[in-house]
C-alpha cells in the first residue's frame, strides 16, 4: 500500500490501523517509516531551553493515553508503532510461548531483567529516574539499564504506558519528555497480549510476515523476517 503523508496525530492512527506496524525513524525497509513520510510541519523544529518542537514526537505520549496504538522498542532495538489489532501476534511471536517467570525460571532471563519486572509489578508504573534510583542503576551503582529496559520491550514484557514533560516552578514544560514504563500485560490487558497464545509462536509470525508482504508489495520474504528479529 501506499503510505500517505502523515501530518496529524490521527492520520499515524489511520495508518498503522492499516499497515500493522510502523517505525518511528528509518528502518531496514525504505520507505517504512514515519520519519519517511511524516509532513514537515510535524517534524522536528528544533528548541532551546523549553519544550521540544516536535509534533510528530508528542504524538507517541497521546496515542499511549488514549490505548489508540501501541509504542516501544520493537525493531531492531529501535522504536515504532503497532496497532491494537496485531499486538497480539507480535506478543506470541516475541515472547516465543514463555510467559516472564517461565522464561526466567528456564535461565533465559537475566537477573537484572527480573529485578525491573518484579519492581514494576510491586510498584506500578514507574518514569525512567524512579527505576534507576530504585534499582540502584546510578553512577557507580549497576550498570546496562538501557541494554535491559530495551530487551524486555523487545520480548514485549515491559512497554511505554506515558511520556511526561519535566516542568520548571513557573509550570513552563522542557526537554524531551520523560518515560513511564509498565508491565505489557497490566497496561494493556492481558487479553490483548494473550490473545494469540492459542497460535504457535511459528504461526503469529508466518501471519505477520504475510501481512507485511501484502502492505509492502516489492519487499522480499527475508528482508521483512530480518526486520522482525
Amino acid at each position: 500500500m501506499k503510505i500517505p503523508v502523515i501530518g496529524t496525530e490521527q492520520k499515524l492512527i489511520q495508518t498503522v490501523a492499516k499497515t500493522g506496524f510502523l517505525p518511528f525513524f528509518v528502518s531496514g525497509i525504505e520507505g517504512f517509516s514515519l520519519e519517511e513520510h511524516v509532513s514537515e510541519s510535524a517534524w522536528y523544529n528544533g528548541g532551546s531551553g523549553g519544550r521540544v518542537e516536535w509534533p510528530a514526537w508528542d504524538w507517541k505520549g497521546s496515542v499511549l493515553r488514549s490505548h489508540s496504538l501501541v509504542y516501544g522498542k520493537f525493531f531492531d532495538k529501535k522504536a515504532g508503532f503497532i496497532s491494537p489489532e496485531w499486538f497480539p501476534d507480535f506478543c506470541n511471536m516475541r515472547r516465543d510461548g514463555y510467559d516472564f517467570d517461565a522464561r526466567y525460571e528456564d535461565g533465559l532471563a537475566s537477573f537484572g531483567d527480573k529485578g525491573v519486572i518484579d519492581h514494576l509489578e510491586s510498584r506500578g508504573a514507574l518514569l525512567t529516574a524512579e527505576i534507576k534510583k530504585d534499582l540502584n542503576y546510578v553512577k557507580g551503582g549497576n550498570k546496562g539499564f538501557e541494554t535491559v529496559i530495551t530487551r524486555l520491550q523487545m520480548q514485549t514484557y515491559v512497554v511505554p504506558c506515558d511520556y511526561e514533560y519535566s516542568k520548571r516552578r513557573n509550570g513552563e514544560e522542557y526537554g524531551w519528555g520523560n518515560c513511564r514504563y509498565d508491565i505489557a500485560d497490566r497496561f494493556w490487558g492481558e487479553e490483548l497480549c494473550r490473545g494469540a497464545y492459542g497460535r504457535s509462536p511459528e504461526e503469529s509470525r508466518e501471519r505477520i510476515i504475510k501481512h507485511l508482504m501484502k502492505v509492502l508489495p516489492g519487499t522480499d520474504r527475508e528482508t521483512i523476517a530480518a526486520f522482525l528479529k
